[in-house]
């Protein structure tokens, strides 16, 4: 079996370099993050699109590859293809051609209209156009189908032909679009695990920008613990290719300072100041030439012109903010989309500050007289204290993670709670013939009323990150919790 990927139109149009440098680092995060299932993947790079061989007739196997392919940024859509290598002699094609889509499309045109589509690469003694009404004139004697429909017919026909090699399109697959990671320069993306950080942290990745996530916490371990999970999801599924960082900013003696030395109406402009100074000191030491913020237009009292200006203006950085106009129902909708819906809408809210009458026409004279007032030795000290992980390593942050069991093969009253989000669940889900499965994903689990003091479980997913984070939780809480990794 072959898949077929088809590039990004914005990347074809590229000049010929920058084309060639797009398709390569294409080529490359495939290759990684296919590495993950399939040993030494073979991907194959043309002019105007790459192919993927999988020699394995696995339909989980293919079901992940899919997968994988539809969330990797730079792929427009993917085609699963049969192929097909003709004979030499190239008078005969059309015959051969003829054979082929007969048998493997007769059955599916069945009591149904269609329509077929060619296209040609390389020499050939026949057009595209001829292709098509050979062809289809073929599958339409030879078949039992309603007829031949070129305008939304039932079942669409698709066929390549590159040189003497017949690809016969099975099924197509949309892609996420977007240029690879690894082409543009970096990005520093404010996180706060809700519904418009997340969002906007996923349009710069799927722009191709590797974004490193830098996280305020104002709610202790317990916020810090959730919107890790969210960041690393985010990564996981959409920006494996690449390793980014996870920075902790601690941030309550700033809003403390702020509550005791602010004017109220001025609080909420002043705190995203206070957190923009940080994210440009963070920005400039990993060589980030850009901030990234969920803020949208009016949607809260700070996100006004004017105020967004002022919060600007303490920033060397270019501050970029993906959202700016974009309506809540539509930030909300794409979360679902992408999967992240479900983190935020569980993530509690940790107001930094909260006003009576948030000023909306920010005056940078009044905001800057009252930062006098503020004891900027408290905010060096947050960032001096930041905490810096590699995202894949963000586990072993935790003090007590390495107390947790590990458990290789389950006793047979232990329950397993599968974890995982539901889309990776879906395709690949955990069987296991002596142990009860249940499935709790992680950001429903501390919530979770299945869980009771006298089972043991043992929590599980792919590479055991937010089984431990999960388990640490639920261990305080008083639960027999155990990490299973099979």
């Amino acid at each position: 079996m072959k898949f077929v990927i088809k590039l990004f139109p914005e990347i074809i149009v590229k000049s010929r370099p920058v084309r060639k440098q797009f398709i390569s680092q294409l080529r490359k995060n495939i290759k990684k993050i296919l590495s993950a299932i399939i040993e030494q993947p073979q991907v194959h790079g043309t002019w105007d699109r790459l192919e993927v061989d999988l020699k394995q007739d696995d339909y989980h196997l293919e079901s992940q590859l899919i997968d994988i392919l539809q969330r990797t940024p730079g792929i427009e859509f993917i085609l699963k293809v049969n192929t097909h290598q003709l004979s030499a002699n190239v008078s005969n094609y059309m015959d051969e051609i003829a054979k082929i889509v007969v048998e493997q499309y007769k059955d599916k045109v069945e009591n149904k209209t269609f329509c077929l589509r060619a296209k040609r690469t390389g020499t050939h003694p026949f057009k595209s156009i001829e292709m098509e009404r050979q062809i289809g004139g073929a599958l339409y004697q030879n078949s039992n189908s309603a007829g031949v429909k070129l305008k939304n017919p039932e079942v669409l026909v698709q066929l390549e032909l590159k040189d003497d090699e017949l690809f016969a399109v099975q099924e197509r697959y949309d892609g996420l679009g977007g240029f690879p990671i690894g082409q543009q320069e970096s990005c520093v993306s404010l996180i706060s695990g809700g519904f418009d950080s997340t969002v906007s942290s996923y349009l710069m990745i799927k722009r191709g920008i590797r974004t490193h996530y830098l996280f305020f916490n104002l709610g202790g371990i317990t916020h810090e613990v959730g919107v890790k999970q969210v960041a690393h999801y985010l990564w996981e599924k959409y920006a494996s290719s690449h390793r980014v960082l996870f920075i902790t900013i601690p941030f309550e003696p700033v809003v403390a300072e702020i509550l005791n030395k602010v004017d109220q109406s001025q609080m909420g402009v002043i705190l995203k100041r206070m957190m923009l100074r940080v994210a440009d000191k963070v920005a400039e030491e990993f060589n980030a030439p850009a901030i990234v913020t969920g803020e949208a237009v009016g949607q809260v009292s700070s996100q006004t012109l004017t105020n967004l200006s002022v919060i600007d203006k303490v920033s060397n950085q270019l501050v970029m903010r993906p959202l700016i106009v974009m309506d809540k129902p539509d930030i909300v909708k794409l979360s679902r989309k992408i999967g992240t819906e479900e983190f935020a809408a569980v993530m509690p809210e940790y107001c930094g500050v909260i006003s009576n009458k948030p000023t909306t026409r920010a005056k940078i004279e009044k905001i800057e007289r009252e930062e006098g007032r503020f004891d900027f030795d408290i905010l060096d000290k947050a960032f001096d204290d930041r905490k810096v992980e590699n995202i894949d390593q963000l586990y072993k942050s935790n003090m007590n993670i390495e107390s947790i069991e590990i458990v290789n093969l389950p006793k047979k009253d232990d329950v397993i709670i599968d974890i995982r989000h539901p889309q990776e669940l879906a395709t690949k889900p955990l069987s296991l013939t002596k142990n009860e499965v249940l499935a709790i994903p992680f950001f429903k689990l501390q919530s979770s009323a299945d869980i009771k003091n006298d089972k043991t479980y043992l929590l599980y997913c792919d590479k055991g990150i937010m089984s431990q984070l999960q388990a640490e939780e639920l261990i305080e809480k008083g639960f027999n919790v155990k990490v299973y990794q099979p």
